[in-house]
């Protein structure tokens, strides 16, 4: 099995170094840069599997990074760090088309176990070949596994990677209430715990983007349980 290629994008040296060893010890290959236009050459340079990517870096920052690389097409999955702790802030990262967050500072762990996660997922372009595959629907909006596309009233919704695979695990389980620890484990392969805002960012944000005036909501939140599509 090849060795993940992973590039990490940190203007902090301590703590760049910090997570290259952790990364290095548990067995990635790591491309490292110190800001912005490094970032984005390493990203050339090295095809990564995946990309973790500081917000605050000198030059350009990590959401002007993230937006560049979308516009060229570039699709590998992007973890974005920030010290921002606000909503606002977190889906600002989203809106540039990083794939998930982490806020600092962070546990070890929780970084490895979003990494695997990341690395996990079919390639968007790929197009997953399987027998289920068929196009899932719930209140107007459709989603077709194959090619990875979502539409909203024949509209189509341009969804990152997390967003759709958090979208079809709701369609495909629709009219079952999904627990918070259910959806952590399916998406990210680790139960984060009740003090996580991680999943309520991305459903919020994944709300705001199938949302269409006039239009009822398609993902119900059940309070103190979780989530639902109906």
């Amino acid at each position: 099995m090849p060795i993940p290629t992973v590039l990490l994008a940190e203007d902090d040296r301590a703590l760049r170094t910090s997570v290259e060893n952790l990364l290095l010890i548990e067995g990635y290959r790591v491309v490292t840069a110190c800001d912005g236009p490094d970032a984005v050459a390493g990203v050339a340079g090295s095809s990564p599997d995946a990309i973790v990517l500081d917000v605050m870096m000198p030059r350009l920052d990590g959401l002007a990074v993230c937006r560049s690389l979308r516009a060229q097409g570039v699709r590998t999955p992007v973890l974005m760090l920030t010290a921002r702790v606000e909503v606002t802030d977190r889906v600002a990262g989203l809106d540039a088309g990083a794939d998930d967050y982490l806020v600092k500072p962070f546990e070890p762990a929780e970084l490895l176990a979003r990494l695997r996660a990341l690395l996990r997922r079919v390639p968007a372009e790929a197009g997953p070949d399987r027998a289920d595959a068929g196009t899932l629907e719930a209140g107007g909006v459709r989603l077709d596994p194959s090619s990875r596309r979502v539409w909203r009233d024949d509209e189509e919704v341009v969804l990152s990677r997390t967003e759709f695979d958090l979208l079809e695990l709701l369609l495909r389980n629709r009219g079952v209430v999904l627990s918070h620890a259910t959806i952590h484990e399916r998406i990210w392969g680790y139960d984060f715990g009740p003090s996580s805002k991680n999943l309520t960012v991305f459903v919020s944000y994944l709300r705001r983007k199938l949302a269409r005036t006039g239009r009822p909501g398609v993902i119900h939140t059940v309070r103190g349980v979780g989530y639902t599509v109906r």
